[in-house]
């Protein structure tokens, strides 16, 4: 009778692997949610500056009679903007982490990719395009000012 009566207390292999197991799935969903989240707020800040940006083309144009033309590489878009003073006031606005002032001005996305800049003279207006999350352009993740 003394077999019966006792009772094993403890915790078998089997469930520590269940809960292990279920950590494991709860963890997985809470990092690739964060990575959304932090995702989703950096394409917010980068649609913030694509309007300030924007902003500092059209007093360029209201200025110069013309939109910037990129076409020497030592020439940045952030350069030519600043050589207006009414675009050089909005340019103060953009965070001074997507400006890269060592070795010639560039703005920079919240990813860390230089964006891009491209006006054809038949557009009404310029075209500004952040590689996005990837870091690649020409790829599903781009995102443009258009």
């Amino acid at each position: 009778m003394n077999n019966k009566q006792r009772t094993k207390k403890g915790v078998t292999l089997v469930e520590i692997l269940v809960v292990v197991a279920i950590i494991a799935i709860l963890t997985t969903i809470v990092i690739s949610v964060a990575a959304r989240i932090d995702n989703q707020s950096k394409e917010r800040s980068l649609e913030g500056t694509f309007v300030l940006l924007e902003s500092a083309l059209q007093e360029y144009y209201e200025y110069w009679g013309y939109f910037p033309v990129d076409v020497d590489p030592n020439v940045t878009l952030y350069t030519q903007l600043h050589s207006t003073p009414s675009s050089r006031k909005i340019l103060e606005q953009i965070s001074g982490s997507l400006i890269d002032e060592e070795h010639r001005i560039r703005i920079y996305d919240q990813w860390g990719t230089v964006l891009d800049y491209r006006y054809d003279p038949n557009d009404n207006f310029p075209e500004l395009i952040s590689a996005g999350p990837d870091k690649i352009f020409g790829t599903a993740d781009d995102i443009t000012s258009r």
